[in-house]
Parts: C-alpha cells; structure tokens; sequence
C-alpha cells in the first residue's frame, strides 16, 4: 500500500503545484515539487524493500493489486516529471524564468 499512497500524494502534490503556477505562487509550486520528491523517495523505499525480498528468495504472490501499485507508482513518476516542466513554463511565461 506504500506505493499506493505515497504514489498518489506524489501526484496531488504535483498537480497543487501546476495550480499554483498558473496563478503565478511559484513559491508554492516549488515547495509541492518538492513535496512531491518526497513522496516519491518513500514509495521508492517501499518498492525496493519488496525488490529485497523477492531478490532474497521471498518471492511475492503476484496479484492485481501489486499490478496497479507498481502502474500507479510509474504514472506518479511521470506526471511529476511533467509538473516540473509545466512549472518551468509558467515561470517563463511570467519573466520568472532563472534558468
């Protein structure tokens, strides 16, 4: 369920920061990035704590809920990876831009 969880607070987060940028609060948008990372950093102890066990012989009943927390996690990924360029956009848009 870690996956799960941390996976679907990744891309809350990441969502509340596009939302911010796009009413120009960068400073929120950076800290839900960030915010973001965090939960992502947690879903990934979870998933490599389950890659320990299977990789010591303690082989886990594939099942669907593995399947979609795994799914879940991935599109987590991919949608905070998004929101950061979304981000970088507003900020461009704006003359924030510091890159």
């Amino acid at each position: 369920m870690g996956l799960i969880v941390n996976g679907g607070n990744a891309k809350s987060s990441a969502f509340e920061a596009i939302a911010a940028a796009k009413k120009g609060d960068f400073e929120t948008a950076d800290a839900k990035l960030t915010e973001a990372d965090n939960f992502l950093v947690e879903a990934h102890n979870s998933q490599t704590g389950m890659l320990t066990q299977e990789a010591q012989g303690n082989h886990a009943k594939v099942t669907l809920l593995t399947v979609h927390s795994q799914d879940h996690l991935m599109n987590a990924i991919t949608f905070r990876d998004l929101a950061g360029e979304i981000v970088d956009l507003y900020k461009r848009l704006d003359g924030k831009d510091t890159k």
